[in-house]
């Protein structure tokens, strides 16, 4: 018994000597991964000081004002060195003939007048979806927290053109009769009449007959970013578009129509990093 006492007892200090040991290496790993990210962070910390952007990935908003028109954009970016983000974007916007005349008109309906406007000879609402790929290039960092990074944005992509009919709301001279109409190549007289005019259509007419247009972009940035460094990204964007369609688009009458549009834009840009 005192033999067999003895094996038992040199066998639990055993493992207990063992699971100590496993216990202890361990501890060593925590510590060591532990170490390791610590030193990690006090390189970023030391990089953003010397106004370096660093994060994993971004997301953002842009609200953009065109020469020719208005876009709302999404952005998402993968970080890939100290000075430079891959990008990817889906933008939305509508764009805008530089000869839109805006008219005010009123008329009367059982018995109540009713104020109006219209764009004169809109044969078209043109909006436009952008899907584009580039990168961001840091161009000079922040001296400080509370600094600017500037940053260069370029690349290109898919444009889709979705031409959209616009409606009027017109009255027959004759018989009074009042009724909706678009351009159809046979009605300009009707069309262009400010006297038959009781103003635009329906703000969703004409949505179900859209006209998908393919075409391509390319665009240009400068990126003012005034955001926290790996927190928020709050930025003003300058810069400018160019976009090609497959063929030319009708907007408005009496204008010659192209298939290439070129335009400058301002963003006011929102978002946040990790």
């Amino acid at each position: 018994m005192k033999k067999l006492f003895f094996v038992i007892c040199l066998l639990s200090g055993t493992g207990l000597m063992a699971q100590k040991k496993q216990l202890s290496e361990a501890a060593m790993q925590r510590a060591q991964k532990k170490e390791e990210r610590r030193e990690k962070i006090n390189q970023l910390i030391k990089q953003e000081e010397e106004g370096a952007l660093i994060f994993n990935k971004q997301s953002a908003f842009s609200f953009n004002l065109n020469t020719d028109g208005w876009g709302l954009k999404y952005e998402k970016g993968k970080y890939k060195s100290i000075t430079s983000t891959n990008l990817w974007w889906l933008e939305f916007g509508e764009r805008k003939h530089p000869k839109e005349e805006r008219i005010p008109t009123l008329s009367s309906s059982g018995g109540f007048i009713l104020i109006s406007n219209y764009i004169y000879g809109k044969r078209n609402n043109f909006y436009y979806l952008n899907l584009g790929f580039g990168q961001q290039k840091l161009i000079g960092g922040k001296g400080n927290k509370n600094g600017i990074a500037v940053s260069a944005i370029y690349g290109a992509g898919l444009s889709a053109g979705l031409l959209k009919p616009y409606y009027l709301d017109v009255q027959n001279l004759q018989t009074g009769e009042r009724t909706q109409i678009k351009y159809d190549g046979t009605n300009q007289s009707t069309f262009l009449d400010p006297n038959a005019i009781l103003g635009r259509g329906g703000l969703f007419k004409g949505f179900n007959e859209i006209k998908f247009v393919p075409g391509a972009h390319a665009k240009f940035a400068l990126r003012f970013d005034y955001g926290r460094y790996n927190e928020l990204l709050s930025a003003i964007d300058v810069g400018i578009n160019a976009s090609y369609y497959s063929q030319k688009m009708p907007i408005l009458l009496l204008n010659p129509e192209k298939n290439f549009f070129f335009n400058a834009y301002a963003a006011f840009t929102f978002g946040r990093r990790k």
